[in-house]
């Protein structure tokens, strides 16, 4: 997977937070007009657990690929919401887990600033950090260790 730099959201960003919506790490200036931000090819949001998440209770957790006229996108559902992860149960987000999420294809209506929010439901999250970006080809391959016979 190539990263760009300019595509990147969060580089081990802790998102840690009691219950409810934030928004995690930078913001992605699609100028004035945006438009195709994977210029005719599929693009995903790729994020990747960097610690792994705890929580004092049973927090679920959900990533969201939002968009907004001003660059501290809002978290008061005016946001622009483009594409949204599965629930996760604080357990499931162990290190070196890998979430990948298409992202919907032409013009799906982006407003300037593209962004990632996290939504904590049940519970306050003790820990848990996260790396965030924008990737054309993604690969979630994985070693295993051979068989024994």
């Amino acid at each position: 997977m190539i990263l760009d730099t300019t595509n990147t959201f969060a580089t081990a960003e802790d998102i840690s937070a009691a219950a409810g919506t934030a928004l995690i790490g930078d913001v992605i200036d699609l100028s004035a007009t945006p438009g195709d931000i994977g210029a005719g090819q599929k693009m995903h949001l790729v994020i990747e657990v960097t610690t792994t998440f705890t929580s004092g209770g049973s927090a679920i957790v959900q990533f969201v690929l939002a968009s907004d006229a001003q660059a501290v996108i809002t978290v008061d559902g005016s946001e622009t919401r483009h594409a949204l992860s599965d629930a996760f149960a604080f357990g499931d987000l162990v290190a070196g887990t890998r979430i990948i999420i298409p992202l919907p294809s032409g013009y799906p209506n982006y407003e300037r600033y593209l962004g990632v929010l996290a939504i904590t439901s049940g519970a306050t999250t003790t820990a848990g950090s996260i790396n965030a970006h924008l990737a054309l080809d993604t690969q979630n391959w994985k070693a295993y260790p051979d068989a024994v016979n």
